[in-house]
């Protein structure tokens, strides 16, 4: 059972003390407290100072005098990784002759850390609040943070911070020390879907973490990404990362991203949480990172409900700071619903286009990106007639097993195929050239009866390019039995996908690069759930 003290009486007697200025051995311009369940902070105008409160939560143990102490050393130390200038030193704080002094020859009773205050006007959240952030200095930022992650640690146990078996125990630890919490301040339905939600996700999506890990996407990263952390302030300036549990800052770059994220739609700047994941994306071309980041900002969301909790415990009912902390808790509890209930719908992703079109290419991409298993038309319809895939079946339009009848069983086939997936709870990707409207129509149909997401990626290339493809195809074998003899006539009767909407329908050119046809889909999926995940 985690144990939870206020301030030591000691402690008491050091804040009355630093509350003076003469406390202090340098001027200073203003006095303020800044108060969390774990610290205090004294900002005096020049310098701030920042001490450790004796609490025991489990996860962090500040109890005694050579513990803070530690953690004031590590805080110094991992700061200074993403600071300039901004972490000075470790001070100690004595007690001589009955009186409490910053440093001096006295009895060590306490450790502060000592920090250049930062002006608050220079803070992230702040310059967003007055649209005073530009779009040069998003494009700053996401180059600070690739950089920080390119060079961040990754050893084999930093790894193992982002593993399956971590995640979710870090996962459960959240849910657990929120339970006490469930009824009072927290509503149990939510609860009990967000903890479902997330059960859920890990126990389907197990190979996705297993992947990051082996392509070294999991490292010593910040920990607290928020836009309370950030400062545009020579040069920039994030901080107070996670210095008291390394299992909380080793972890994937995208759930360190996902705390940045949840914090933007929280603070009702969605469209900024976009464009910071884009513009990462385009430096990194890190586009699995999405597949996780849904479910590690329902994550970042319990971690602030549950910090919250433990400040209301000691904060006393009714006064205007426990109302003011109490809306934000359930804010913050609204928001980690809203990204369960997102990433718990599964998605139907259809890949189509006309023969040659590059199809399967992307489909295949997809697959490896988000982990996701594939339906593919060529493959289905020749196991419905008993024939083998890479066998040659190149027959007249519309005859044979490409008969109108025979396309119909196909397309019957793969609904019934991706349905089953999407009731187990999976997404899935269809490969097929969905040419007619009502093929499409009735995949629509589909997806809505099974309450699932559904995104067109409509392949497109010039028809020079296209006759190229299929003249090349005569060479080698394949699955598909289009040929360029068949093009014309399909062309010619493929239904206009314009009806559609664009929030479900994405067009790419397939004869720019594989990887920038691929960032502009997981983009456009990401940009549809951002938008609807405005608060």
């Amino acid at each position: 059972m985690a144990t939870n003290p206020t301030e030591s009486s000691q402690q008491i007697e050091i804040f009355q003390a630093m509350r003076q200025p003469g406390f202090y051995p340098h001027a200073v311009s203003t006095l303020e407290e800044r108060d969390t369940h774990i610290s205090k902070v004294f900002l005096t105008g020049p310098f701030a100072y920042k001490i450790k409160k004796p609490v025991n939560l489990d996860f962090l143990d500040f109890s005694t005098l050579g513990q803070r102490q530690h953690f004031c050393r590590r805080e110094i130390e991992l700061n200074r990784r993403m600071t300039t200038d901004v972490y000075l030193a470790v001070v100690p704080i004595t007690r001589k002759e009955g009186r409490y002094h910053l440093g001096g020859s006295g009895k060590i009773v306490e450790y502060a850390v000592k920090m250049r205050q930062l002006p608050e006007a220079d803070c992230m959240r702040q310059l967003l609040r007055r649209k005073k952030l530009t779009r040069d200095n998003l494009n700053a930022l996401v180059l600070k943070l690739v950089a920080f992650y390119r060079q961040a640690a990754t050893t084999k146990p930093i790894g193992v911070g982002g593993s399956w078996q971590t995640v979710r125990a870090n996962a459960e630890e959240n849910f657990q020390q929120i339970q006490e919490f469930v009824g009072d301040i927290v509503d149990e339905r939510m609860y009990r879907i967000i903890r479902a939600a997330t059960r859920a996700f890990l126990q389907r999506r197990k190979i996705l973490f297993e992947r990051r890990i082996e392509n070294q996407k999991t490292r010593d990263c910040h920990g607290d990404l928020r836009t309370g952390h950030i400062y545009f302030v020579d040069g920039i300036q994030i901080i107070d990362c996670i210095e008291f549990n390394d299992r909380f800052r080793y972890g994937d770059i995208s759930s360190d991203l996902a705390f940045l994220a949840m914090d933007l739609d929280f603070e009702g700047f969605a469209e900024t949480a976009r464009q910071i994941i884009n513009a990462y994306l385009e430096y990194t071309h890190d586009e699995q990172m999405l597949s996780l980041l849904e479910f590690y900002k329902c994550y970042r969301a319990c971690v602030r409900v549950k910090v919250n909790c433990f400040r209301l415990r000691n904060e006393r009912v009714g006064t205007h700071r426990h109302s003011k902390l109490l809306t934000k808790t359930r804010r913050y509890l609204d928001l980690a619903y809203r990204y369960a209930i997102q990433f718990t719908r599964p998605t139907v992703w259809v890949v189509c286009g006309l023969p040659a079109s590059g199809k399967s290419t992307v489909a295949g991409a997809l697959a490896k990106i988000l982990a996701l298993g594939i339906y593919r038309s060529d493959v289905v319809r020749k196991k419905i007639f008993g024939q083998s895939p890479f066998k040659s079946q190149v027959v007249p339009f519309e005859q044979g097993i490409y008969s109108k009848e025979a396309t119909a069983l196909t397309y019957g086939k793969l609904l019934m195929l991706a349905q089953q997936e999407v009731e187990r709870g999976r997404s899935v990707i269809l490969d097929a050239g969905f040419s007619k409207q009502h093929q499409r129509d009735e995949v629509i149909r589909m997806t809505h009866d099974v309450d699932a997401n559904i995104l067109f990626v409509e392949c497109a290339a010039s028809f020079d390019l296209l006759k190229k493809r299929l003249t090349d195809r005569e060479k080698q074998a394949s699955v598909s039995d289009a040929r360029l003899q068949h093009l014309k006539k399909i062309a010619a009767r493929f239904d206009s996908m314009d009806d559609l909407r664009k929030e479900v329908h994405i067009r790419i050119d397939t004869s720019l690069a594989l990887e920038e046809g691929i960032r502009q889909i997981i983009s456009h999926d990401y940009g549809v759930l951002a938008r609807q995940n405005i608060p």
